[in-house]
């Protein structure tokens, strides 16, 4: 049988080879999707978050580990939609307009996904209004930001009054970040929260939420 917390040190490792092999035989073996995710993928997860935030990490680990994770991820998304296992919630993430970076976005999303959201990328290049529409029809309980690029962050101002125009910045919890961002400006723009890189922001959205 697969010992799970093999599967975290290769997460850690950024092994994914042996990610998705050791995902593949505990699946195989009977295991549940939700236990594999929770007592597998996430503590490596967390811990690379923890590695990287302490310094010990630096980008290039982070970005193996979120892959090692993805490749993961294929196998096991698929079933945890037929077991019906609980996500954390919904998050809604691109890049504002004018942005088309989308490295740091990424790796927010597959540490979302590592964490139990189901999220929904709209990709980079993201007018407000595009932003609006996809609020309202997503049904998100959280809304991601990211501007890379200090000339593009005001259209992430831009984006949160469209949806106070709209009427809809009250039914979501809006993050933002990003390279120049900082909590002072997320604060002064009207954003719930900042989050400076991706373990942050899978830690903050949870506590947007109530399941921090």
């Amino acid at each position: 049988m697969v010992d799970l917390q093999d599967l975290g040190r290769a997460i850690i490792r950024g092994d994914s080879d042996v990610a998705f092999a050791l995902t593949r035989q505990a699946m195989a073996e009977g295991a549940e999707p939700k236990d594999i995710l929770d007592k597998g993928l996430v503590p490596g997860l967390q811990k690379v978050g923890d590695l990287f935030e302490s310094g010990d990490y630096y980008l290039p680990e982070l970005i193996v580990s979120g892959d090692a994770v993805a490749r993961a991820l294929e196998l096991l998304e698929p079933a945890l939609g037929r077991k019906g296992a609980s996500f954390k919630g919904k998050y809604l993430i691109g890049t504002v307009k004018g942005d088309i970076h989308d490295l740091g976005k990424n790796i927010v999303i597959m540490m979302l996904k590592g964490n139990g959201w189901e999220v929904t990328d709209l990709g980079v290049d993201v007018s407000p209004e595009d932003f609006v529409a996809a609020v309202e029809k997503e049904g998100c309980q959280v809304l991601g930001l990211s501007s890379l690029l200090t000339m593009t962050m005001p259209n992430a101002a831009r984006t949160i009054e469209a949806l106070e125009k709209a009427g809809l910045r009250k039914k979501i919890k809006i993050m933002v970040g990003g390279a120049p961002t900082t909590a002072e400006w997320a604060r002064k723009i009207g954003a719930d929260a900042h989050a400076k890189d991706g373990p942050k922001a899978a830690k903050v959205a949870a506590e947007l939420i109530g399941k921090g």
